[in-house]
């Protein structure tokens, strides 16, 4: 992995220059921080459509990049479909069977463990039948938090950079690029279809990336496509636990569901798609699964459910990667 300096301005931020990191196929932006209003702090989330939504905080996102692109097949099958033989929970086949989450954090900032859990194989093609399988150019779906978090520890360990998921804080503030309408393109809804696939013109399939307009900040389909996963548990009253003037606020998730999503997706209405729209994740989702007890690893019923990737311009301590690799009450249901 390398990184490039590009010759276009980052638009609207307090960074001189827009960072891009190369990985494989997909590029990965540092985007500016919360120093974005005059007041050096966000409005964070909105309060005036949906009581789950507020009340309205001010708060402080400290720099990160974040995919510019959701991930791809191309990025998350070699993760979901290594080859090797695997245990049930997911864990390698070795003389031992500690799982990364049940191993100790490394406090010298060497490697957690020996292992990355990875997926057990699904029993069903998870890209649904849509698009042209598992190509490259569409966007993995189908996998639990839990999943899309031990893809993020995979590819740190892959490209010796930490990544994660977005809180939710950092999502939405991606997201609105500065904005504070419904949209980050504005409050007109006919202008969507230029922005987001959803129910009104996806053809009830999700499509290939990056193929409708970005948002002020280059990020592609924030808005619809797929649905995202970010790092934090869901309530419906979780703004009213952050302080105004808050540092990158995060609810962590101690419980497997519900966890929060965000973003719409190719089946959902126009309303699901605003940037402060927020849903919580449903064991549901896990309906066609024949399995007892069910996987760890896939939502059966989500084939319009992805994620995003993110990586602190901070590099956080080892205990900390290893506590935002690790959520919920450890490898079982």
């Amino acid at each position: 992995m390398k990184a490039s300096n590009s010759d276009d301005l980052v638009k609207g931020g307090h960074f001189d220059r827009e960072k891009v990191v190369d990985l494989g196929e997909n590029d990965y932006r540092l985007e500016p921080n919360a120093n974005y209003t005059p007041d050096g702090k966000w409005v964070y989330f909105s309060s005036t459509h949906q009581k789950n939504e507020g009340p309205q905080k001010k708060v402080k996102i400290e720099p990160f990049w974040m995919g510019k692109m959701e991930v791809t097949w191309n990025l998350y099958r070699p993760f979901m479909e290594n080859g090797k033989a695997r245990n049930k929970d997911g864990t390698l086949n070795r003389d031992s069977d500690l799982t990364t989450s049940e191993a100790p954090a490394v406090k010298d900032g060497e490697a957690l463990s020996d292992t990355v859990t990875q997926p057990t194989p699904p029993y069903m093609p998870m890209h649904f039948q849509m698009g042209d399988g598992y190509s490259k150019d569409f966007p993995a779906v189908g996998m639990t938090q839990h999943a899309a978090n031990k893809f993020c520890e995979w590819l740190s360990e892959q490209t010796g950079h930490f990544y994660r998921l977005p809180t939710e804080a950092e999502w939405e503030y991606a997201c609105r690029a500065g904005t504070t309408t419904a949209w980050s393109f504005g409050d007109d809804a006919s202008k969507l279809p230029e922005y987001a696939w959803f129910a009104e013109n996806s053809e009830f399939q999700y499509q290939k990336v990056g193929t409708r307009k970005p948002n002020p900040w280059g990020l592609f389909d924030m808005h619809g496509n797929v649905a995202e996963h970010v790092l934090d548990q869901y309530s419906a009253d979780s703004y009213a636990k952050i302080k105004d003037g808050e540092t990158n606020p995060w609810v962590p998730a101690p419980n497997r569901y519900p966890t929060v999503v965000r973003g719409g997706h190719w089946d959902a209405d126009a309303p699901l798609l605003r940037s402060a729209s927020r849903v919580g994740s449903s064991r549901d989702w896990k309906a066609q699964d024949p399995q007892i007890p069910k996987s760890i690893w896939y939502f059966t019923a989500a084939p319009w459910l992805g994620f995003r990737v993110v990586r602190p311009l901070k590099t956080p301590s080892a205990e900390e990667m290893h506590r935002y690799w690790n959520m919920g009450p450890g490898p079982t249901e």
